[in-house]
């Protein structure tokens, strides 16, 4: 790709020319060991606007004669649960931004990161059967947000010695991110102490820009990563509630109002609606109908004390003054989930086979939890031979193991729990936490004891 003189693009807009000017001059202030800066992209329009002026402000350094000794992290969180559309936006933008980087030889590299196995939406949910999130129970965001990003923060700041995140939060976005940025901020400098990880500084560039003038920024300025950034707006507008309008800068008759919507997991049940996906169905996408309505289930179903164990996963009591359940799902209603979920993503697979609502790791990881819970029918295998009819890789024992256990064993009942606890062992392997094993084995014992050598399917 052809390198863009952006000084030679006619920037209007003094506050967007500001923001370019600092930036620059903070990459360029010497402190210790250069130290890295990391930005946080979603793929949204805050993301792209802080990534986009950055970029350009490296630029416009180089065309000046400056070393670009600074590295720069472009770091994407994927939970695993994005929104499709914005999903499959991201990995596009994803590679274009890995390219031109390489071929501008700029000192910025791509990277992405997950939550752990055992960490995800659904090996929570399905596996654990953790009650779906809201505004008093929000496990996703530091199991599937914070904790991966924190830990390469973290590895970051140990071969840096410190770091300065770079974020596109907004003073006029919301009341929350602004007391949220005045809270940490030092009057007078431009960083930030992170709340969070030690030795790391946060840096808010595009704090003072309004709305308007993000937008101005995306549909104005050419992407210097070579994207057309009209898919993004598009995206917005198919996005947009129909009750709300956006003032945007327009630079064309076809820039309508949009904007406001927020992306982020498909799944998330903090807010009882989505909003952004209604819209998006609304205005073409009834494909994601099938997504919709399984969210919808899971909200609808969230606090339903049939579905719910009177004790939570240590055991303690989860039961209120009015002898209603608040504990974890129980195990037929995670079958449940897991069997809709199954068909939900074989429905959207019709028109789009390339999306995957759940991995085959998360698969076999529920698995092992189920076994380590003390279910062992049926089996994650079971339930999506039923909805796809073919089997995927299971935790079963080895042919020799089966003759040498069949030769040993008089009593089926004794033969089963040996298969059980030989299925406990194994799944250790596969999961990162490998403690337990023990007191897995004596559970399950316990259980077997107590039901007189009888098991509840």
């Amino acid at each position: 790709m052809k390198n863009l003189n952006y000084d030679m693009i006619e920037i209007k807009s003094k506050r967007v020319r500001a923001v370019i000017d600092e930036l620059k001059d903070q990459y360029m202030e010497a402190d210790r060991n250069c130290r890295p800066w990391i930005i946080g992209f979603s793929g949204g329009k805050d993301s792209t606007t802080l990534l986009m002026l950055t970029w350009i402000s490296m630029l416009s350094l180089r065309e000046e004669g400056k070393e670009l000794k600074r590295r720069v992290y472009v770091v994407c969180n994927d939970t695993m649960v994005e929104n499709p559309v914005i999903d499959e936006y991201v990995s596009t933008v994803l590679i274009k931004i890995e390219d031109a980087a390489r071929e501008q030889k700029l000192p910025i590299q791509v990277v992405r990161t997950t939550p752990q196995l055992e960490d995800t939406f659904w090996s929570c949910v399905i596996g654990k059967g953790y009650p779906v999130p809201n505004n008093s129970f929000r496990f996703c965001t530091d199991k599937m947000k914070i904790k991966p990003t924190s830990k390469f923060i973290t590895d970051q700041v140990v071969a840096d010695g410190e770091a300065i995140v770079l974020v596109g939060t907004r003073l006029t976005e919301s009341q929350q991110r602004e007391r949220s940025i005045k809270k940490h901020e030092i009057k007078g400098h431009r960083l930030s102490k992170h709340p969070l990880n030690p030795n790391t500084f946060t840096y808010a560039p595009i704090k003072e820009l309004m709305l308007e003038e993000v937008w101005w920024v995306i549909n104005s300025i050419p992407s210097p990563w070579g994207f057309d950034n009209e898919i993004l707006f598009q995206i917005y507008m198919n996005a947009s509630a129909d009750d709300y309008e956006c003032p945007t800068v327009v630079t064309d008759d076809s820039h309508r109002s949009c904007g406001q919507s927020r992306f982020g997991c498909w799944i998330c049940t903090v807010a009882k609606e989505d909003k952004s996906m209604t819209s998006l169905i609304r205005n073409g996408f009834t494909w994601m109908t099938p997504l919709l309505e399984y969210h919808d289930r899971l909200v609808e179903n969230r606090n339903k004390s049939e579905l719910r164990l009177p004790t939570r996963r240590n055991g303690q009591s989860a039961v209120d003054e009015t002898g209603h359940n608040q504990g974890n799902y129980t195990f037929e209603y995670r079958v449940q989930m897991l069997r809709e979920l199954l068909e939900t993503q074989k429905e959207v697979q019709k028109g789009h086979s390339s999306v995957r609502l759940i991995t085959s790791q998360e698969l076999i990881a529920i698995q092992v939890i189920w076994f380590r819970d003390g279910y062992f029918k049926p089996t994650v295998n079971d339930i999506y031979n039923e909805i796809y009819g073919y089997n995927i890789p299971n935790l079963e024992i080895g042919l020799q193991e089966r003759l040498i256990l069949e030769k040993s064993c008089t009593d089926s009942k004794h033969f089963q729990l040996i298969q059980e606890l030989l299925a406990l062992q194994k799944s250790k392997v596969l999961m990162m936490r490998k403690f337990g094993l023990q007191n897995d084995i004596d559970e399950q014992l316990d259980r077997f004891v107590k039901k007189g050598g009888q098991y509840a399917d």
